[in-house]
């Protein structure tokens, strides 16, 4: 068993983290974000009684670091409620998958642009430390607002390369917790997957992280899921990254 609480040089040649959550306090937006948005979506069938999207269940099992349509399929899903896909090019609407994802993503932008964001400092001193020892950084996520969310925080230029919602549509990569985004960010690196950490908050994340060989798989623990992370994939569990500084 790993019980490693620090990241050196000497084991580590890159750490690739994970966005909301983890880095920003974005998570908790995008779980109001949905919630609202499904919520709106139920009450609309005639034909089901109410029962509303639950954050404390639904989004981590359904939603948490999937991409966007892939997390509106998992719920709806759960939910025995089958919509037709629809075209990524058209605007938000309840009634197909890539609509109801439209709908989410201008709510999320909507607060994004009225609150600005929210960092973890430890996380965000982690990073700084860890390239001031010569470690590379990467980002990895399932959102597609990865890019307008680091530059709102002014912290996109601490990480070396980007692998996100948007590229990962791009390349045709699977969401988590298929390991091909952290893959991509470590090929893109220049580093093997076994001298790299893993940062995640999400049971999907580090799922991928371990499917992908990596040498460290830190879950951290936001939500009260200790045991869930580590069952799931995490070789170490932390209530916030700078418990690495």
């Amino acid at each position: 068993m790993i019980e490693l609480k620090t990241i050196s040089k000497d084991r580590f040649d890159a750490v690739l983290f994970d966005l909301d959550g983890v880095i920003t306090a974005t998570a908790k937006v995008h779980a109001a974000c949905w919630k609202k948005m499904f919520d709106e979506f139920l009450r609309r069938s005639p034909d089901e009684p109410f029962e509303s999207f639950d954050i404390q269940t639904d989004y981590p099992m359904h939603i948490d670091g999937k991409l966007r349509e892939d997390g509106v399929r998992s719920f709806l899903k759960s939910r025995g409620i089958y919509l037709p896909e629809g075209d990524p090019a058209e605007p938000p609407s309840y009634e197909t998958v890539q609509g109801l994802g439209k709908l989410k993503d201008r709510m999320f932008k909507e607060i994004l642009h009225k609150e600005g964001v929210e960092v973890y400092v430890g996380a965000v001193q982690l990073v700084k430390q860890l390239r001031g020892q010569g470690i590379k950084t990467a980002v990895v996520s399932a959102s597609k607002n990865c890019k307008a969310v680091l530059e709102e925080a002014s912290i996109d230029h601490l990480f070396d390369v980007r692998v996100d919602g948007e590229v990962a549509n791009r390349l045709k990569l699977p969401g988590k917790p298929a390991p091909d985004k952290f893959l991509k960010a470590a090929q893109q690196l220049g580093v093997e997957p076994h001298r790299a950490a893993v940062v995640e908050d999400a049971i999907s994340g580090v799922q991928a992280g371990r499917a992908g060989g990596f040498g460290l798989v830190v879950g951290v623990d936001r939500k009260g899921q200790a045991k869930e992370l580590r069952k799931n994939g995490a070789h170490i569990v932390v209530s916030d990254p700078g418990e690495l500084l």
